[in-house]
Parts: structure tokens; C-alpha cells; sequence
């Protein structure tokens, strides 16, 4: 008797009686005598990714039993697609059904194709939370990660891989966990291109850390200046990731806890024109550990500029970055603790160069719907 294989496929139609055409798949499917239909996630309904102009999509995720192989089990639905009116113009049209292979038990298929698990399924939050309603701790196979944290990090939205706009990827943290020594460490893994965050070169920051807040306009201004020109979207590289040991937006984290009323409301009117030139991330690495244990590491680095920190002032920051991120909307967001990076651990760096390399799209890539 040949064994069966639970698989996870994602429905979608933005064109006729949607609902309809999605509930007549999952029978036709049904009806083959290789494919059961075991459950499938409530039906939701989405904006396209592709043209904005198109109507919005319905989608939803069933699991199934079959006995089929993956490619056998990709011909029944494409026969099912077909059967149903799907008529295939472009990656991003409109579409009566469709439907795509997301899971084969725990295989990892790359055939022409053939490619198992979907490619983009952890950039689409209407996959994800559909498959997380049928099992959260869902192992996606290449990852290693459950579907859970793979929803989580993107934060209700869905995005698209685009090879023409600068593959940024920022590491955001408290002073002191360990942005730059992973920076280096992912830098050598991902053959990237690093920018550090200019600390050493500002003048006015070891009077400010001493408690000179006067001039703490000067040194903010420094900062966003420094940061705006490393960042700018005409100057960042789209043929090869580049790698920095902040995120732009902690200029405004640092400027509220720094800046007096008046200096803010200044900062804040220069600061919108930088914002709108830099290069937004592609993916953010949400590096984190206890404010104290990083003061520690302040203390052990032992730059004389950083001795004045406290750990209240680590605290505030603490609260500040996960207010920043529990709202974070602008690209997919990879948290890490400081303890899964260990420099001791080369397959944890792996892991995470894995992880970073699916959110960044390669030269000569096209990115698919």
C-alpha cells in the first residue's frame, strides 16, 4: 500500500464568485481518488501584490492526505486550475483560481518546476496565518522555523522579493549586544558589504554621554547627517546585500530621549528630508538581550565615551526599540536573542545566514506571485 503524504496548498481567486471557485478546487481535487481534503483555514480577503488596480484576492490554505508524488500532486492541481477557467497572462494577474504547493510532507524539492517549499511563502502573511490556524508549529523544512515565527516576522503584511532596489539589510539593537561583531560574522557568510554606524567619528557624543546635553542637538546632527549619506538609496548596491550595525529610524528613538522640546521640534523638521533619501531595508535583524547584561559588555569593551551609560538610560532604549517594532510594518524583522548568535556557534551563524538570504532577492531575479 503506498504511503500518503499530508501536503499544505494555498488557494486564491480575485475573479468571479471567488468563494466558489475555491470550495469547487478543493472538491474537484477531492474527487480524484489520491487526495483527501483534511481541513482548511478560513477564508480571508487580501489586497493584490501585483498591480493595485486588480480586484482583491480571497485566499485560504487546506491540508490534504494524498498518495501522489509532489509532481503528480502539482499536475492534479494545474489540471484543476485549468478545469476551472485559470487563464495564466503574467506572475502578477488577475486569476479565477489559484493554487500552489506550499508543503510536501518535509521534503525539499528544486526542480525547474518543481520548488517545495513555495518560494515565497514566508514574504505572504495570508500563507502564513493560514497555516498557522491549522498548526503554528508547523516546521517550514528549508528554514527550520515554524510557521508561527516566520508570521510573526512580518508583522500582518506580505512583500516581494524586488532585485532592482538596494538588498539592505540592518542589524537594530541596544548599545552594547552585539550589532557589529554579527555584522562582521554574517558579512563573511553573505559575501556583503558592511557600513558601520559612525560612533568613533562624532565629536560631540563622549561630551554628551558626560552629560553636556547642550550638545546633544550637535551630536544628533551629526549622526543623521553620517547616516544619511551611508544610507542613500543612490549610492547602496541592488547586485550584492549590504549589511549596517543600525537602523536609520533609531535617529528618532535616540533624538526624543536626548533632545530638549525645542531642540526636537527642530531635529524633526531637518530630519524628514534625510528619512525620505535613505534605502529602506529589505529584512531587520531585531538583535536583543537584558539592558544589563549589555551594560556589561560596555563596561568590558571599555570605550571611554561609553563609561558614562547607565543602566537606566539602556532601560528607557529597551522600551523605546520594542515600541518601534512591535509596530514594524516596513519589511520582515528577524528577532534574535544575543545567546543564538554566540561567536562559539558557527551552525548558528549559519542558521541565520539562511534565514537572511531568504529575504533578499539575488542579481537577475524575478521576483514570482
Amino acid at each position: 500500500m503506498t504511503e500518503s503524504t499530508t501536503a499544505y496548498i494555498g488557494l486564491g481567486s480575485n475573479l468571479g464568485d471567488r468563494e466558489r471557485v475555491m470550495r469547487e478546487a478543493l472538491q474537484s481535487l477531492g474527487r480524484s481518488g489520491y487526495i483527501e481534503v483534511v481541513r482548511s483555514s478560513t477564508i480571508k480577503e487580501t489586497a493584490p501584490l501585483g498591480p493595485s488596480s486588480q480586484p482583491y484576492y480571497l485566499n485560504g490554505v487546506a491540508e490534504i492526505r494524498t498518495t501522489l508524488s509532489a509532481a503528480e500532486l502539482l499536475d492534479a492541481m494545474l489540471r484543476t486550475e485549468e478545469i476551472l477557467g485559470r487563464v495564466r497572462r503574467s506572475a502578477w494577474g488577475p486569476r479565477t483560481i489559484d493554487l500552489d504547493l506550499l508543503l510536501f510532507g518535509d521534503e525539499i524539492i528544486g526542480l525547474p518546476d518543481l520548488i517545495v517549499p513555495h518560494p515565497q511563502m514566508h514574504l505572504r502573511s495570508f500563507v502564513l496565518e493560514g497555516l498557522c490556524e491549522l498548526d503554528r508549529d508547523l516546521a517550514h523544512p528549508l528554514f527550520d522555523e515554524p510557521v508561527g515565527e516566520l508570521a510573526r516576522r512580518l508583522g500582518g503584511g506580505s512583500f516581494s522579493l524586488d532585485p532592482l532596489v538596494p538588498q539592505l539589510v540592518s542589524i537594530a539593537g541596544l548599545i552594547g549586544v552585539g550589532k557589529t561583531t554579527l555584522m562582521n560574522r554574517l558579512a563573511t557568510a553573505l559575501d556583503a558589504e558592511t557600513v558601520l554606524e559612525p560612533y568613533d567619528s562624532n565629536p560631540f557624543l563622549p561630551k554628551v554621554y558626560a552629560g553636556q546635553r547642550e550638545l546633544a542637538l550637535d551630536s544628533q546632527l551629526y549622526f543623521l547627517v553620517h547616516r544619511g549619506e551611508q544610507l542613500n538609496a543612490k549610492v547602496l548596491s541592488a547586485d550584492r546585500v549590504t549589511l549596517t550595525d543600525y537602523v536609520f529610524e533609531k535617529e528618532l528613538v535616540y533624538a526624543r530621549r536626548l533632545l530638549e522640546p525645542e531642540q526636537l521640534g527642530l531635529y524633526e523638521r531637518i530630519y524628514e528630508p534625510f528619512a525620505q533619501r535613505v534605502a529602506r531595508p529589505v529584512a531587520v535583524i531585531y538583535l536583543q538581550d537584558e539592558p544589563a547584561r549589555c551594560l556589561e559588555r560596555i563596561h568590558q569593551r571599555n570605550r571611554p565615551y561609553e563609561q558614562e551609560i547607565t543602566l537606566e538610560f539602556l532601560e528607557t532604549l529597551h522600551a523605546d526599540y520594542e515600541q518601534l517594532f512591535a509596530n514594524w510594518t516596513d519589511c520582515p524583522i528577524i528577532r534574535l536573542s544575543a545567546a543564538q548568535v554566540h561567536p562559539d556557534d558557527p551552525a548558528a551563524l549559519e542558521h541565520v545566514a539562511l534565514q537572511v538570504k531568504a529575504y533578499v532577492a539575488s542579481q537577475g531575479q524575478v521576483a514570482v506571485g
